[in-house]
C-alpha cells in the first residue's frame, strides 16, 4: 500500500472495502477504524478517523495509533480531508480549499511517537506536503472542480464549535479556516515520514461571519452535497500518483 486517504462522515462508504493490514491494536493502541481498502484502487486505503460509527470525537481520536497503523503498513502519501468552517468571506459552503499552513490550539494530545529514533523536533516550516497539496489542485483545474489553493487551517480543540469572539481571534492570527483534526495528525504523518496533504470542504461559515446560528442540518446538507466530486478528485489524484 502506498497511498492512503484520511477521511470521516462525507467518505463514509469508502469504510466497506476488503479490510487491509495489521489487526489492531498496535504499539499506540486501537486505530479509529480497520483500514479498508479504496474500491477500485488497490494500491489505497480509507481510514475512518473518527471511526465506523462515528464514536470518537476530535480530541478522543487515538491519532498515533491512526498514523503508526498507515506507516505499518507501508503508506507513503495521505490526503487528509477535512470538513471546516470558512472564516475568509470570500468562502461559499461547499468550497474546496488545499490550506497551505497551519495553527495548532489544541491541548492535552499525544503530539508525538516518542520513539528514541523518531524525528521528534521535526521541521515544521510548512506542514503540509507541497507537491501532494499542488498535485490536489491541478487535477481539480484538469476535472474543472473549482478548488481554493492556500489558506491557514487553525485547530482548535473541540468538540464545541467555535464562539464568535474566537473566530474573530482565529482571523485575526491569520486563519482562513476552521477544524479540529488537522493536529496532532499533520505532525505525527511528519514524524512517521509520510507525505501529508490537507483537502478541506467547507461546510459552514464560521461561527460571527455571518448572521446567525451555525446550522447542523446545513452542514450535513453541505457534506451530502459534495460527496460526488470529491470522490472523482480523491480517486483522480490517487491515480495520478499510481
Amino acid at each position: 500500500m502506498s497511498y492512503a486517504v484520511i477521511g470521516g462522515t462525507s467518505l463514509e462508504g469508502w469504510g466497506s472495502g476488503a479490510v487491509v493490514g495489521p489487526a489492531p491494536p498496535n504499539r499506540y493502541g486501537r486505530p479509529s477504524a480497520l483500514l479498508r481498502q479504496i474500491p477500485g484502487h488497490a494500491s489505497a486505503v480509507f481510514l475512518n478517523r473518527h471511526g465506523a460509527r462515528h464514536e470518537y470525537l476530535p480530541h478522543e481520536i487515538n491519532y498515533r495509533a491512526n498514523l503508526w497503523a498507515l506507516k505499518e503498513l507501508g503508506v507513503t502519501h495521505a490526503i487528509a480531508v477535512f470538513a471546516v468552517g470558512g472564516i475568509e468571506s470570500g468562502f461559499s459552503v461547499g468550497d474546496f480549499v488545499v490550506p497551505d499552513q497551519l495553527i495548532d490550539y489544541t491541548y492535552g494530545r499525544e503530539m508525538t511517537f516518542r520513539l528514541p529514533d523518531s524525528r521528534a523536533h521535526i521541521d515544521f516550516t510548512y506542514p503540509f506536503d507541497r507537491d501532494l497539496s499542488a498535485n490536489i489542485v491541478a487535477t481539480a483545474a484538469r476535472l474543472g472542480i473549482d478548488i481554493v489553493e492556500g489558506g491557514v487551517y487553525g485547530a482548535t480543540q473541540g468538540p464545541r464549535l467555535e464562539t464568535a469572539a474566537e473566530v474573530s481571534r482565529l482571523a485575526r492570527d491569520g486563519c482562513t479556516l476552521v477544524g479540529m483534526t488537522a493536529a496532532p495528525e499533520a505532525p505525527l504523518a511528519r514524524e512517521a515520514d509520510i507525505a501529508y496533504a490537507p483537502l478541506c470542504v467547507v461546510v459552514n461559515p464560521a461561527a460571527g461571519v455571518v448572521d446567525g446560528q451555525i446550522s447542523h442540518d446545513e452542514m450535513s446538507a453541505a457534506v451530502e452535497r459534495t460527496q460526488a466530486p470529491l470522490k472523482a478528485l480523491l480517486g483522480a489524484v490517487i491515480e495520478s500518483e499510481g
